[in-house]
C-alpha cells in the first residue's frame, strides 16, 4: 500500500508561503498631517496667527516637516506635532498654509489649508462734486485714461475698434492716435520716460510706444491671464489683471517687481479695473461698480471708497449699448484736477472729492 504524503507536502508549503510572507517588508505607509489655525476667522492685516501642525505615522521615521504659508518656507522640524505663530500677517486676500511631510525613505504627503485675510482699517467714505463737464465720444470702450502734459491719453478697447488718442481736454478733440491690429483687445494704458505702455485683454502681450509720434518701438509678453488697468508709480508699471491682485513691473525687462493682494475690511476687492497713481496712492475702477477704490500700495488696504452712483444721467444712457459701466481715472499732477468718464459715456466729468462724516 502506498503512503500518504499529502499532508505532508500541505505542511511544508504552507511553511515556506509563511516563511516567504514574513521576510517580506512591510510596504511604506504615507505620513498623514493636518493643519489647524487659531483664530479660524476674521483674520485682519498685521494680526498674529497661530498654526497648529499634527503629523501621524504608520511607521517608518520622519526626516523633515516643512511649513509653508504662500509657498515660502516658515518653518522646518522633525517634530510631529508642534506650534507655530506668524507674529504678523501682512498679506491681505486669499492665503494658503502648505505642511510637507518626508520620511527618511523618501516617502512624502502634502496637505495644504486656505485662510483670508481682511484689512485692519474702515475705508473712509467719499462722494463726488462734478466741477465740469467735458465731451467724450459715445463710441470709446474706455480702457485706460491719463493727463501728460495737458493733454489727454485714452486707451480703447473691443476687437477692430481698439486704439490710443491724444485729446484736447475741454474739447475732445482727437491730435493723434495709433490703432491696434484687429486681433489685439486694448486695455489700460501708463506713460513712463516718454513712452505709453499698453496691455491687451487674454493676448498676453503689451505694447511700447514712442510718445512724440506713437511708433511701436517695442512688445513685452507679462504671465497674468488677462491684463486690464495700468499705471506707475514713476518707477515701475503697476497693472491689475481683473482678480484683486496688482502686479509691479520693471519696465526694462517686464519681470515682476512684487505682488500685493487688494482688500477692505470685510471682503476681498475683485475685478480691480482702471488704475491711476496719484500721490503715492493708487486709485482703481472697479468693473460693473459705481465707486473708486483708493489702495495703499504697500500693502493693499483700501483706504477709502468713493460712491460715483449718478455720474452718468439717464438721459445720457444709450439703450442699443448696455455696457455703460463706470471705468476712467486721469489725474493732472501739474493742477490737480481729477476727471473720470466711463465706457461709451457721453462726457468727461472734471471731479471734485468731498469727504462724508
Amino acid at each position: 500500500m502506498k503512503k500518504k504524503i499529502f499532508p505532508f507536502a500541505t505542511v511544508i508549503f504552507i511553511l515556506i508561503v509563511f516563511l516567504s510572507c514574513s521576510s517580506t517588508p512591510e510596504r511604506s505607509r504615507r505620513p498623514v498631517s493636518t493643519i489647524k489655525i487659531s483664530p479660524e476667522k476674521n483674520l485682519k492685516y498685521n494680526s498674529a496667527l497661530t498654526v497648529h501642525i499634527k503629523t501621524k505615522l504608520s511607521n517608518g521615521t520622519i526626516e523633515k516637516i516643512n511649513l509653508y504659508l504662500n509657498n515660502q518656507l516658515l518653518h522646518s522640524t522633525k517634530e510631529l506635532q508642534f506650534d507655530y505663530t506668524i507674529e504678523h500677517i501682512k498679506s491681505l486676500g486669499n492665503n494658503t498654509l502648505k505642511v510637507e511631510a518626508v520620511k527618511t525613505d523618501g516617502v512624502k504627503n502634502m496637505k495644504k489649508k486656505n485662510f483670508s485675510v481682511f484689512s485692519d482699517i474702515l475705508p473712509k467714505n467719499y462722494t463726488y462734486k462734478v466741477i465740469n463737464e467735458y465731451p467724450h465720444s459715445r463710441s470709446f470702450f474706455t480702457e485706460g485714461l491719463l493727463v501728460h502734459d495737458g493733454f489727454l491719453y485714452e486707451g480703447t478697447g473691443e476687437h477692430g475698434s481698439s486704439a490710443i488718442y491724444k485729446k484736447e481736454i475741454t474739447t475732445g478733440n482727437v491730435l493723434q492716435s495709433v490703432e491696434l491690429e484687429e486681433q489685439y483687445f486694448g486695455e489700460g494704458i501708463t506713460i513712463l520716460n516718454n513712452k505709453i505702455y499698453q496691455l491687451t485683454y487674454k493676448s498676453q502681450t503689451g505694447f511700447v510706444y514712442q510718445l512724440n509720434d506713437f511708433s511701436v518701438i517695442d512688445t513685452f509678453q507679462f504671465a497674468s491671464e488677462q491684463g486690464w488697468g495700468l499705471t506707475n508709480d514713476g518707477t515701475n508699471l503697476i497693472m491689475s489683471d481683473g482678480t484683486n491682485t496688482l502686479t509691479w513691473l520693471n519696465p526694462s525687462d517686464f519681470s515682476v517687481v512684487k505682488k500685493i493682494r487688494v482688500a477692505d475690511h470685510s471682503q476681498k476687492m475683485n475685478v480691480i479695473n482702471e488704475l491711476e497713481y496719484v500721490d503715492g496712492k493708487i486709485y482703481a475702477n472697479v468693473w460693473t461698480r459705481d465707486f473708486i477704490v483708493e489702495i495703499e500700495p504697500e500693502t493693499g488696504r483700501v483706504l477709502s471708497i468713493i460712491n460715483m452712483t449718478g455720474i452718468l444721467k439717464d438721459k445720457d444712457k444709450i439703450p442699443s449699448k448696455p455696457v455703460d459701466v463706470l471705468n476712467g481715472i486721469a489725474y493732472d499732477h501739474a493742477t490737480g484736477k481729477m476727471y473720470v468718464t466711463g465706457k461709451y459715456y457721453p462726457k468727461l466729468y472734471e471731479i471734485e472729492l468731498v469727504e462724508l462724516k
